[in-house]
């Protein structure tokens, strides 16, 4: 199928001197009922932020009570009155120790998610996942906003997470993933030391419905066809660190592609692996290059190796 780069994926109705994209500020308003002092409620209002964070905003003056900036604590509040944040493209107002929002704008938000974090609820009905950080955070902003998955990563993987804010944008982003996102790049630790210095994997993926274990073989066997291409970043007696690039995008592809060369990751028992030095899957999501569904810009979103994953070496 030929896709024209030109493509639009969606269609949005702008407002004259509405900019797409990227914005300098973003602002968060809340309107109060009842009265109160404002650091009292910036705090409460802003349930993700330290206490440290609201002081900052208050003293670097990006707060706003009636369109005018206070920056006094004790400054008192009336019911009506209408309090505005100022968040620069840099801050996004969220501090989880566990999710980090690396890019936001109208339609989509990027975050950097850390290991021990699922993406999204299982059929345990967990709360504690990086969807549901995410939409509090921005039901905090507006009751309007609503929050779609595009993609996941493992509870253990960390790294770049990619959601949507509207179904239109969900959709063109699932649709034509395959042809708008141009590069997934990972880091893995795997056991054992690595001989070729590069190499491509080929083989083909199907899922047990039973013990929902994925397979590889390296024949043709009706299955999901799943490419890998790795490079050898470094590597000791005991485990090498592997950058990937994921040419295909299937379920568990990079775990069960290691272990199918003798070479699982570190902390992957569920794929063979008998080690863990970081009492964690040694696998991370660290780039993202994508065609953003709207403004059509690339867009490279990038996260560093994590420290306990670098120690390593």
């Amino acid at each position: 199928m030929f896709i024209n780069e030109n493509t639009p994926r969606v269609t949005i109705k702008v407002k004259e001197n509405q900019r797409l994209g990227k914005k300098k500020e973003r602002l968060t308003t809340f309107h109060v009922k009842e009265d109160a002092e404002l650091f009292d409620y910036v705090l409460k209002k802003m349930g993700s932020m330290s206490k440290t964070a609201v002081k900052a905003l208050l003293t670097n003056q990006r707060v706003r009570v009636n369109d005018r900036i206070v920056s006094q604590y004790n400054h008192p509040l009336k019911n009506k009155d209408v309090v505005t944040i100022i968040f620069s493209n840099k801050e996004s107002g969220l501090h989880h120790s566990k999710l980090k929002i690396i890019y936001e704008d109208d339609y989509i938000i990027v975050v950097n998610k850390s290991e021990g974090l699922l993406s999204v609820a299982t059929e345990k009905n967990e709360t504690a996942t990086a969807f549901r950080i995410l939409m509090n955070h921005l039901k905090k902003q507006s009751p309007k906003n609503r929050l779609f998955v595009v993609h996941r990563l493992d509870r253990e993987t960390s790294g770049v997470l990619l959601f949507a804010k509207n179904k239109e944008v969900q959709e063109a982003l699932q649709n034509y993933w395959q042809y708008d996102v141009y590069e997934k790049i990972y880091y893995a630790i795997v056991e054992g030391c690595v001989e070729k210095s590069k190499d491509t994997i080929i083989s083909w993926l199907t899922e047990s419905q039973k013990t929902k274990m994925v397979y590889s073989s390296p024949t043709d066997n009706g299955g999901d066809k799943a490419i890998t291409r790795y490079e050898v970043v470094k590597k000791n007696e005991n485990f090498s660190l592997l950058k990937v690039f994921l040419e295909t995008g299937k379920k568990n592809q990079i775990r069960v592609q290691m272990q199918s060369i003798g070479h699982p990751i570190v902390g992957d028992k569920k794929y063979g692996s008998t080690s863990s030095p970081l009492n964690r899957v040694g696998l991370h999501a660290a780039v993202l290059t994508l065609r953003h569904p709207v403004t059509g810009e690339k867009m490279k979103f990038e996260v560093p190796l994590p420290a306990n994953m670098k120690m390593q070496f």
